[in-house]
């Protein structure tokens, strides 16, 4: 009985728990002093399931070494999850200890271990769990497999990278048509603060998502087959950005081979919807079309007494070039100017950036060209960052670098000389003067404006999640928009709004039911 109510189970719940095998985690072999270690997918499996919202566990039998279980035990505590003794020939006492330890809930647990554990196996298939058996190269097993039945007691992988992909896809057959899987790739530690959030569950959430990483080791066309979304992170694996002449800003960008392939692969599986394509994230890559797409902007300004813009700035190509400052001058641009490489995001240099005092400056000044001389403008140290996640606009007040004649003061410290930064890392702050009230900052946005301009780019440049920043130009009031980003963190929006936000966002992409405006949570 036990047996078909497992069986049954496994038919309309997912997966709820995992137990992974110290077979699948373990190294065949100690290292050269005989220290145990973890077979090499193992870490990242670990680190995959961290945040899954799937219970995690990992089971050793009790003749295994003391070393190899204090590995096991050690992991095990840096991810939180749990260790149990495995006995094949007392299956109901693990059974029981697992169901103690996570609750006899209506989800399926599956155990997963290696195919020369022929013992094991055949007396876990009465256990009601569903086993999943990692193939063990050059290892037969005694055991009858018979994969590929309606509701099989095992199924096999030939990877533990396959494990993520194979709960997957069996959580979306559990659950029904009304689910959809999406997978993700972004850089590991983008990856993590996404995840840390609870943003990529393989369990589904309430809008019916379920997340899994794509995986450069395992075949892209077989994981986009399993897929109805991909959401990407590309500018993470930009290896270089070629500027040119050339306006195909497509052909300028060299991607690693992994994500050359995943856009091979895109074009050939027209059901995988990928969130953004990959075309419409070009132009915030490229600081001088974003410049020209913000003169839009001048349209939105009609029924508002504040006015939104972007800054002037000019594209310079050689920092010595004879007529330079009569450029600036002709593009509106007084001292002092902020410097940008033309390239905004993908390669190490694209955050090198310089505050120029002196005309004379720009021709020994260090930073990558083709650049963008920017407009500076006097903020009250005061930058405001709007989050467009699908359908709903959020906002933070966030310190920014101070008024240019604080600059100047500090600058003089220094002849003039450029303030050269990182703009991920550090940027130059008037330390006298932190304090600063958000309510009152608050009160000078004009929200109705702001919302305008993030539908208005929301449709120019068709992205489902953006960023950009606005700030307020003290002798006029303008809003001024000096930057716009792809998929940014919107970490300082609270994890129970965000998260959902962003869900909803992805399911309406998929869905096809995009909303035609957003509107701004305050």
């Amino acid at each position: 009985m036990q047996s078909k109510l497992g069986k049954n189970r496994r038919a309309m719940c997912a997966v709820k728990g995992i137990v992974m095998n110290a077979s699948v985690l373990l190294a065949v072999n100690d290292d050269e002093n005989g220290i145990p270690s973890l077979a090499p997918a193992a870490d990242y499996l670990l680190r995959k399931l961290r945040y899954s919202n799937i219970y995690i566990g990992i089971s050793y039998g009790p003749d295994l070494s003391a070393p190899k279980v204090r590995l096991l035990q050690e992991n095990a505590r840096l991810y939180s999850y749990n260790c149990f003794v495995f006995r094949p020939s007392a299956i109901d006492n693990f059974v029981s200890a697992v169901s103690l330890e996570w609750g006899d809930n209506m989800g399926s647990y599956m155990h997963v271990i290696s195919s020369y554990k022929d013992e094991e196996i055949s007396q876990l298939i009465s256990s009601g769990w569903l086993i999943t058996v990692l193939r063990s190269p050059g290892k037969a097993s005694a055991v009858e497999y018979n994969p590929g039945t309606e509701n099989p007691s095992k199924i096999f992988i030939n990877k533990l990278e396959e494990l993520p992909l194979t709960i997957c896809h069996l959580n979306k057959k559990a659950m029904g048509k009304e689910v959809e899987t999406v997978g993700y790739l972004m850089k590991p530690s983008r990856e993590e603060d996404f995840a840390k959030r609870g943003a990529f569950p393989l369990n589904p959430t309430p809008n019916g998502l379920i997340f899994v990483a794509l995986n450069y080791e395992l075949p892209i066309s077989w994981q986009l087959q399993q897929l109805d979304g991909v959401l990407h992170k590309a500018t993470d694996d930009i290896i270089t950005v070629e500027m040119s002449s050339s306006s195909d800003f497509e052909n300028k960008v060299t991607y690693t081979e992994g994500m050359q392939e995943l856009q091979r692969c895109i074009g050939c599986h027209p059901e995988c919807r990928v969130i953004d394509p990959f075309s419409n994230i070009y132009p915030v890559l490229d600081r001088l079309k974003i410049q020209q797409i913000l003169g839009g902007l001048e349209n939105l300004n009609s029924k508002s007494c504040s006015k939104i813009r972007g800054p002037h700035f000019l594209k310079v190509v050689d920092f010595r070039e004879p007529k330079l400052e009569k450029k600036l001058a002709d593009a509106k641009l007084s001292l002092p100017n902020i410097v940008k490489p033309q390239v905004a995001c993908g390669v190490s240099d694209a955050h090198s950036m310089a505050i120029v005092f002196k005309a004379d400056s720009y021709k020994d000044l260090n930073i990558p060209l083709p650049a963008i001389v920017q407009e500076y403008v006097d903020h009250s140290s005061t930058m405001f960052k709007f989050y467009v996640v699908g359908k709903k606009i959020f906002f933070a007040i966030k310190k920014s670098t101070p008024n240019a004649d604080t600059l100047i003061k500090l600058a003089k410290e220094k002849e003039l000389k450029p303030l050269l930064f990182d703009s991920l890392k550090s940027l130059p702050v008037d330390k006298d003067n932190q304090q600063q009230s958000q309510n009152k900052d608050n009160k000078q946005i004009d929200h109705e404006l702001v919302t305008d301009a993030a539908n208005w780019l929301r449709r120019v440049l068709d992205l489902t999640i953006f960023g950009f920043d606005v700030v307020i130009q003290e002798s006029t009031g303008d809003h001024v928009i000096v930057d716009v980003n792809y998929l940014p963190s919107f970490k300082e929006v609270p994890d129970e709004v965000a998260i959902p936000t962003f869900w909803e966002a992805i399911k309406e992409k998929l869905t096809g039911k995009q909303s035609v405006e957003a509107t701004m949570l305050l």
